[in-house]
């Protein structure tokens, strides 16, 4: 059996060795604690067509499974909209949230994996901060993760994901990803 006690991922031993003095140095923090950091991951699929079929949110929720590495939560409706047939309580997605050594995992298989594979990629905007730190950004196809088998997947769905940080600022923010290898268009 492998021992994992002392395993780190990746980009957080980067961020521990090199971002942090980098981070420190860019925007002259006084103090390390106020240095920028990942908070958490959030994934979200919502499942439009699960109005017709409620199985499609089962395969969805075990695609999200498989591509966090957590199990993900099946969201439901609060009100009911006769318009897009939907009831009260009926499922229609499902979200995960990540956090510590998988949220580190998620984003550097993110990163050096699934965006490269993104059809036409060109790179991400950087328009997509909050104003408060925090980047969101879609994908229009779950398939650009490897862990995901192409013959096996019934429909192919979109995601959002959703990085959050303990940055102050949209510049800040943005440093902190760039230097996590985001890909960003100029």
């Amino acid at each position: 059996m492998l021992d994992t006690t002392d395993y780190t991922p990746r980009l957080k031993a980067q961020y521990r060795s090199t971002i942090r003095a980098q981070m420190k140095e860019e925007f002259s923090y006084k103090n390390e604690m106020m240095i920028p950091r990942l908070d958490k991951i959030v994934l979200n699929m919502g499942v439009g067509e699960a109005v017709k079929d409620t199985k499609k949110v089962k395969f969805a929720q075990e695609d999200m499974t498989t591509i966090a590495g957590q199990k993900a939560l099946i969201t439901y409706a609060k009100k009911s909209v006769a318009s897009f047939r939907v009831r009260e309580e009926m499922p229609l997605g499902c979200k995960v949230t990540l956090r510590a050594e998988k949220m580190y995992e998620f984003l550097d298989r993110l990163v050096t994996i699934a965006l490269p594979r993104v059809r036409d990629f060109r790179g991400i905007s950087p328009k997509s901060f909050d104003g408060r730190g925090n980047y969101a950004m879609g994908l229009k196809e779950h398939i650009v993760f490897p862990e995901i088998e192409y013959d096996k997947v019934d429909s192919v769905l979109g995601m959002d994901i959703i990085i959050c940080t303990t940055a102050k600022t949209d510049a800040e923010a943005k440093a902190l990803l760039k230097f996590f290898n985001m890909p960003f268009t100029s």
